[in-house]
């Protein structure tokens, strides 16, 4: 799934190509795409596009208050069409156009549909209500230096409603580089624990937006080579060299190395527990 760096740098290669340009139309391609009928989308034609944004995962198109909110998901995508296309392709989830410039076009890719889009009226913030604290800001630094949750921070910072931005793939890049186990809880850490996560939210986000700004256009298809150990199970630790290890879940697993982060024990892995029984 694209989270904040992801996002961040397509919002601002989508508003140097888009900010200004008049608004003249949206195909939507997939119904179940469509999170909302009012204010229509047809009322948005002709409006100046203010810019485009990024809040949590949510790419913000910007029209002097009234919105145009797209989540990705995990399978969505985006072409920056230039010239401008009419074609319906497969996997097609909503097509923006603008007087002058490219048309934009969300696809989605596998299975599942769950990318989808959203009208907001000024002063309706639709799902962003729901968001908590942006991952690179002072309130999440706060939350992180004096919070009490006994939820293990690997949950916590996958948690959209706690902080906003960060999926499965940053949370394992950020608690190894902690040194961290995916398995401790925030009122557990101690002070310099604390500063660690810290440190570690800030410098692995910061290094993979710096990546991602040397991309061009939309957002491709792959997204390979993003992480430093999620999804890296059973290679050498960029650390220590020791093998990652994983814990399974039915929707996600969680990549750690037991070396680096759990003082050597491995944790038990459900999909293991599974097959044994």
């Amino acid at each position: 799934m694209p989270e904040l760096p992801e996002m961040q740098a397509l919002a601002e290669r989508l508003d140097a190509v888009l900010a200004g340009a008049p608004f003249a139309g949206a195909t939507p391609l997939q119904f179940s795409a469509a999170k909302t009928f009012e204010p229509p989308i047809d009322s948005f034609v002709g409006k100046q596009l203010q810019g485009v944004g990024r809040r949590g995962k949510y790419l913000v198109f910007d029209f002097a208050g009234d919105r145009v909110l797209v989540h990705l998901s995990q399978g969505g995508r985006v072409d920056v069409e230039d010239p401008p296309k009419t074609t319906r392709p497969k996997g097609g989830v909503v097509r923006f156009a603008f007087d002058g410039r490219p048309s934009i076009l969300v696809k989605e890719y596998g299975t599942q549909r769950k990318a989808g889009w959203w009208t907001l009226a000024e002063g309706n913030d639709g799902p962003l209500a729901r968001l908590g604290p942006e991952a690179l800001s002072p309130e999440f630094e706060a939350l992180v230096q004096g919070g009490s949750d006994t939820r293990r921070v690997h949950t916590l910072l996958r948690d959209q409603r706690t902080v906003a931005g960060i999926g499965r793939g940053y949370s394992d890049d950020v608690l190894h580089e902690a040194r961290l186990s995916p398995y401790v809880s925030l009122s557990k850490l101690n002070e310099d624990e604390r500063r660690r996560l810290i440190e570690a939210v800030h410098g692995v986000l910061h290094d993979a937006l710096e990546r991602e700004r040397q991309r061009s256009g939309g957002l491709p298809a792959k997204l390979d080579q993003r992480f430093r150990v999620h999804g890296r199970f059973g290679t050498p630790c960029p650390g220590c060299g020791e093998q990652l290890q994983r814990v399974s879940h039915e929707s996600h697993e969680v990549t750690y190395c037991p070396s680096c982060q759990t003082g050597g024990r491995v944790l038990a892995d459900r999909r293991l527990s599974r097959l044994i029984r």
